[in-house]
């Protein structure tokens, strides 16, 4: 609240009072022992009987919405790829980078959204399919280095996972 003096009416300073962003002309005490301008009681206005009621606005309801639900495709080993691809085309036609949250699958379509989960951690990525792979037998999906790091494989290289397709 800021308080600032506007001038004078019927022996009493007046001033504008700010409040939450609001201006308005309140009546003050002009001198007080403290030196602070002290603001007067406000008159009531008498309300009318007959006066309809101003109705608020509506506000529209909060709707939340639902989190991504997932459908589980499979359980298996992952592998993750990095640098030494980095820069080839992928099976999609982009380049691959490395940075990036791919992955690659034998039979998922292009731009399919899947949910990594390291079962060994809890841990979890989201990648995007890009390229066909892996080309390991016994591996279900190999994904960035980036996603990797994510859920943390890096280190050993691949990891027991569990694969969700976001819909």
């Amino acid at each position: 609240m800021s308080i600032t003096k506007a001038g004078r009416r019927r022996g009493h300073t007046v001033v504008a009072v700010a409040l939450a962003g609001l201006m308005s002309s309140v009546p003050v005490k002009a001198d007080t022992p403290h030196g602070l301008p002290e603001i007067e009681a406000a008159t009531a206005t008498p309300v009318d009987p007959t006066a309809t009621p101003v109705a608020e606005p509506e506000l529209a309801p909060i709707v939340e919405e639902a989190g991504p639900e997932y459908q589980h495709l499979a359980d298996g080993e992952a592998s993750y790829y990095g640098a030494e691809l980095a820069g080839n085309r992928t099976a999609s036609g982009e380049i691959f980078d490395p940075r990036q949250l791919t992955a690659a699958h034998r039979t998922l379509p292009m731009g399919t959204k899947l949910r990594v989960t390291n079962k060994s951690n809890g841990k979890s990525v989201i990648v995007r399919i890009n390229d066909r792979g892996p080309f390991v037998k016994k591996r279900i999906v190999d994904i960035s280095r980036a996603a990797a790091e994510k859920i943390s494989m890096v280190r050993a290289g691949r990891a027991l996972v569990s694969l969700d397709l976001l819909r």
